[in-house]
């Protein structure tokens, strides 16, 4: 239970500084075509305190991690108003890619860092949660590196995630600037409930075992991970 815990700690900032780029990334992005309101509401800040939402930011993905799920959770969303940009259709799908693109950005700043301070002597060791620890030589948990490597998988994780036409993900916003103008109105109709879908899928997935997250997302996680992994061995001289 401790090496969980501890597994924990390193995690949750981890998720916490990613998902707080990324509603401060939305709210820039509204603010840079014509919504000022994210600015106007006190939102464009990285104090995580404006940020955190207790559930979606701290229990879920705690209670997730405890028994093996995906590092997953969301903050409180930052406010934009459509009808405010300069162009409402094409500003909301730049203003929703702007979030998984801060977390791919992330990624990438982790991926440098890792490379910068990794030594060859370094390797992986399993952890409590099936997620793997950065050791160094004498087989000792490096918690600094560990934390880098976490940093670009959450990051890399939510920026996918994120990109799924599901409601209210950023993807769906996307999905609904490509639709023609006789479906729209009944996509957005479907975001007002979207998080109840989601909570469902999520629910009928663990209840069932079908692990649809896994399946879906993981195979792309793994597969642009190992390009950020590749930035890394580039930057560190491997």
């Amino acid at each position: 239970m401790i090496d969980t815990l501890t597994v924990a700690l390193v995690l949750v900032p981890c998720l916490v500084i990613a998902i707080v780029f990324h509603e401060v990334a939305h709210g820039y992005a509204a603010k840079a075509l014509g919504d000022g309101t994210a600015s106007e509401r006190g939102r464009l800040t990285l104090n995580p305190i404006v940020h955190v939402d207790p559930i979606g930011t701290l229990l879920v993905p705690g209670v997730l991690l405890l028994f093996g799920g995906p590092a997953f959770g969301w903050a409180k969303p930052v406010p934009v108003n459509k009808w405010r940009l300069n162009n409402p259709r094409y500003g909301m799908m730049a203003v929703a890619a702007a979030g998984p693109a801060s977390n791919f950005v992330l990624a990438g700043v982790g991926a440098i860092i890792f490379g910068v301070l990794a030594p060859a002597s370094w390797g992986l060791v399993p952890s409590p949660t099936g997620l793997a620890l950065v050791a160094g030589a004498a087989g000792e948990v490096l918690y600094l590196p560990s934390g880098l490597l976490y940093f670009m998988l959450i990051n890399v994780f939510l920026g996918l995630f994120n990109l799924l036409p599901i409601p209210p993900f950023d993807g769906s916003h996307i999905v609904g600037g490509l639709l023609p103008r006789s479906m729209r109105a009944q996509w957005d109709k479907l975001q007002q409930v979207g998080i109840f879908l989601l909570i469902a899928i999520i629910a009928g997935s663990w209840a069932f075992g079908t692990g649809w997250i896994e399946q879906i997302v993981m195979p792309p996680v793994d597969w642009v991970m190992r390009y950020y992994l590749t930035l890394a061995s580039f930057v560190g001289g491997a």
